[in-house]
């Protein structure tokens, strides 16, 4: 039901043509990289050449190297997930030299950079790359990734990490080298790192090759190398640091190498329960320490090529090997709870399902293409279920087959929610129910999409129980002539229970039903395209509480009717416009029994499209009118309905 937009985007096209001719230059038409089609899709992959801010309703999947390129920045919002394979060391993030990370984690709401199981080794961790000082010179090159790293600028900035938990790093490149947790490659003071937590990595938790870089509030848990490790001349601070060591054959809590850049770091706790050395000095390293509570070490301070320990001082004083510095601990763990956040685990769906399924709120679900309940099928999802759909098109999808079901326990307080990341019209194809009511398109008819078989004459079947569900940018074209709805009801039956929907930002319409009997409560449709709620082949169900809003130009209706009249009816509909366009639209034979009804801004309230019965149109209980106003009905309220306003 696309005949206006059809003509208007025909007679688009028409007047560019016309005006396209001569000397005018050509339109310029921008595509993004692939690398932003990757991310827009939750995949990381490649060099990101543009600044780019993450989704934080998106799982992202690390899937190869990821470089933050010179002059550009990556920012990273509270509560952003990047699940990286366990691919080793082809899979890290590294910002280069020039380019900027901002993580904007909080403590409720982290950052979490990890791998689906966290196993050490997994992959290869974050690398900062600066222009501070380091006595590897300038534009010396990295040991992990051959980066540039180094210069002169102590002051540099490489961005923001702020609540960010990193699990299951450290993948070997050789016997020598492997990726740490982060790696602060002559990183500079004006780069701002607090609340960081890198656990369960196979080399170090963090290394500083030099640079500037400070730290505060540092949380590492049994890495297997060094939990802290610096090189080259780092002369930073690490302000309260947590170190858990409860696997054998780590390293040390601290390792210091080459030469002393006094690095200091106040109030350091360590807590071992397998023994191993604490504080270990090579060459002629050193730091100043101070509030250090060390417990559990079999060696507190090893000067590993006998430098001197008047390099490291400890509380004031020179550090001493005999003593045990098992002062009472220096920092609270409970400094760090928000360091317990998981990576919350990542579902595909795609395929069919011929069984029953319950999906689990507690999990994100990547809907990546169609995914068809099949006849025998249930799918049951559980109230605050979150799916995103890949921006797709008409390729992703979720159909429920005649004698498949659909269970949506949504709940006012946390619906269902179902949207592309961007929720940008024509993202998706959107829901499609089947079902065995009866139609004026006959039994076994076959649908515009997808060829689903649809139609019986069961009209009390049931396709299942839809409540509080929220969906987003659906409405992806198939033809110039047919499009997917946000939901579509193929002779959906009256045995269907659907209340509290909202459908927002669809290329097409919000809800169509062909045929049917099935009825709704409390519908929110917000700025679809085409029409708000459509019906065709004698659907003849009811829908209680209609608030529709049409906020943007070239809308086609607030309702669309066609072909033989169901006689469904409304009670309680809302319709407003501060765009113009028209309200009720009826086609052929069609009509509807309306009961208060209340109507705002649009230039045509009712329109007879083929000049059929305005007697079939039933309005407060008399025939409707060409020039009727319909404004005196009293307006949903929908104060209510906060489920309306759901994301990701």
């Amino acid at each position: 039901m696309k005949n206006f937009k059809f003509l208007f985007l025909f007679a688009t096209i028409l007047a560019f043509t016309f005006t396209s001719c001569g000397d005018d230059p050509e339109p310029i038409i921008t595509e993004d990289s692939p690398v932003i089609e990757n991310l827009k899709n939750g995949i990381m992959n490649g060099k990101l050449e543009e600044d780019y801010t993450l989704d934080a309703s998106v799982s992202y999947t690390l899937s190869g190297s990821f470089l933050v390129d010179d002059g550009v920045t990556l920012n990273i919002p509270a509560g952003t997930q990047i699940n990286a394979v366990a691919n080793g060391v082809d899979i890290y993030i590294a910002v280069l030299q020039g380019g900027k990370i901002n993580v904007n984690g909080t403590a409720g709401n982290p950052v979490i950079m990890a791998s689906t199981n966290s196993a050490p080794g997994d992959w290869g961790g974050l690398t900062l790359c600066g222009k501070a000082t380091t006595t590897a010179g300038a534009d010396a090159t990295a040991e992990v990734g051959g980066f540039i790293y180094g210069g002169s600028t102590d002051g540099d900035s490489s961005g923001i990490i702020r609540n960010l938990i990193i699990r299951g790093t450290g993948a070997a490149i050789n016997a020598e080298s492997e990726y740490n947790g982060v790696s602060f490659y002559a990183v500079g003071s004006g780069t701002v790192v607090e609340n960081l937590a890198v656990i369960d990595g196979a080399d170090d938790g963090v290394e500083f090759f030099g640079g500037t870089v400070s730290v505060n509030n540092l949380y590492l848990e049994n890495n297997e190398d060094d939990a802290i490790d610096w090189t080259e001349g780092w002369n930073g601070t690490v302000n309260n640091a947590y170190v858990v060591n409860t696997k054998a054959d780590f390293s040390t809590v601290v390792e210091a190498d080459k030469e002393n850049g006094n690095p200091k770091l106040t109030n350091l706790t360590a807590v071992s329960s397998v023994g191993g050395t604490a504080l270990q000095f090579k060459k002629q390293s050193g730091a100043t320490i101070t509030g250090l509570s060390l417990v559990g070490y079999d060696v507190t301070v090893d000067m590993a090529d006998d430098g001197p320990l008047a390099n490291v001082i400890i509380d004031g004083a020179t550090a001493d090997p005999a003593l045990s510095y098992n002062a009472v601990a220096t920092v609270d763990i409970d400094m760090f709870s928000w360091a317990s956040a998981e990576l919350t685990e990542v579902v595909d769906l795609s395929g069919t399902l011929s069984t029953t399924l319950t999906l689990d709120s507690s999990k994100k679900y990547r809907l990546s293409s169609s995914y068809i309940v099949e006849a025998g099928g249930k799918l049951i999802i559980p109230e605050g279920t979150k799916i995103s759909a890949r921006a797709g098109g008409v390729d992703v999808y979720i159909a429920v087959l005649i004698d498949g079901e659909i269970d949506i326990q949504g709940t006012p307080a946390n619906p269902v929610v179902m949207s592309s990341v961007g929720a940008e019209p024509g993202d998706w194809g959107g829901l499609t129910i089947c079902g065995k009511a009866s139609t004026t398109s006959g039994a076994n008819s076959t649908a515009e999409v997808g060829g689903f078989i649809y139609g019986g004459t069961t009209d009390n079947d049931s396709s299942g129980s839809i409540k509080n569900l929220v969906i987003k940018g659906t409405g992806a074209a198939i033809n110039s002539e047919s499009e997917y709805n946000g939901i579509s009801f193929y002779a959906v039956g009256s045995g269907t229970t659907v209340e509290n929907v909202a459908v927002i930002n669809g290329a097409d319409d919000g809800v169509e039903f062909f045929g049917g009997t099935v009825s709704v409560t409390n519908i929110y449709l917000e700025n679809n395209e085409d029409d708000s709620i459509d019906w065709t082949e004698g659907w003849n169900g009811s829908v209680t509480n209609t608030y529709i809003s049409h906020t943007i130009d070239n809308f086609s209706t607030a309702f669309e009717a066609d072909k033989e009249n169901g006689n469904p009816m409304f009670t309680n509909v809302t319709a407003i416009s501060t765009t113009g366009g028209i309200a009720l639209q009826f086609k052929k034979q069609s009509g509807a029994t309306i009961t208060n009804l209340y109507l705002s801004g649009y230039d045509t309230n009712i329109d007879m499209a083929d000049d059929g019965p305005l007697a079939n149109v039933i309005i407060d209980s008399v025939a409707a009118t060409l020039t009727g106003a319909y404004n005196t009905g009293s307006q949903v309220d929908i104060s209510s309905w906060t489920w309306i306003n759901a994301e990701l």
